[in-house]
């Protein structure tokens, strides 16, 4: 059976997924500069859907262009990261205000599987494993939310945050952050809406406070 061609915005899509994943994690270094040509080898694509890739990533602040001279890695700098934390703190509040009490028993186990598997990765030190596990537990709440809006703003603004998270993290604010997540499953497992979103806040709050350092050059 013939191969059905893999249309151009799904090469855009992925070029910018992969992208994205390695400014976030590092792989692509603040400052870096980056060049279309060179991240087409490295993905197997053609230089469009790269360059498409790179104008989506400049719309998030993951990247900048000066024209006629080079793109680069945008600088991490924790001022405008708080602020983009801010702004996910806020729909995150919003999407467990809808969502908390709705929540289903198979939602409170996933949340509660998740959470384990966090701690479990805190625990050893995993930080790419942590942080996948933190997403799904709050995934679980996007989910049940169902709001387009809340979900494209917090995929706008989460890689930002990331990024710095990545070099911020503390064993004690993870540790933290699993008691916090249990009053968050407690509070949704009653249907507990104020407690859930209280406890959200919390939980976005002790973020901010790991993130308030001096700017990073």
């Amino acid at each position: 059976m013939p191969f059905t061609p893999v249309p151009r915005v799904l090469l855009r899509d992925r070029a910018a997924s992969l992208i994205r994943s390695a400014i976030v994690s590092g792989e692509l270094a603040p400052g870096a500069v980056v060049k279309d040509t060179e991240l087409a080898g490295r993905l197997g694509l053609s230089v469009a859907p790269v360059r498409s890739a790179l104008a989506r990533l400049a719309d998030e602040g993951l990247v900048e262009s000066k024209p006629q001279s080079h793109t680069r890695v945008t600088p991490l700098v924790p001022g405008q990261v708080r602020d983009a934390a801010v702004v996910v703190r806020a729909m995150h509040e919003l999407a467990v205000r809808e969502a908390a009490g709705s929540v289903t028993a198979d939602d409170v186990a996933a949340m509660r599987a998740a959470n384990e598997r966090f701690a479990a990765a805190v625990g050893s030190g995993d930080l790419d494993a942590a942080l996948a596990a933190d997403d799904d537990l709050h995934e679980v709440l996007l989910a049940r939310c169902g709001n387009g809006a809340v979900r494209a703003t917090i995929d706008r603004f989460t890689p930002a945050v990331r990024r710095l998270e990545r070099q911020r993290f503390a064993a004690a604010h993870g540790r933290g952050s699993v008691a916090l997540h249990d009053s968050l499953i407690a509070a949704c497992a009653a249907a507990d809406v104020d407690a859930a979103v209280t406890t959200t806040t919390e939980i976005w709050t002790a973020l901010l406070s790991e993130l308030e350092t001096p700017d990073v050059e």
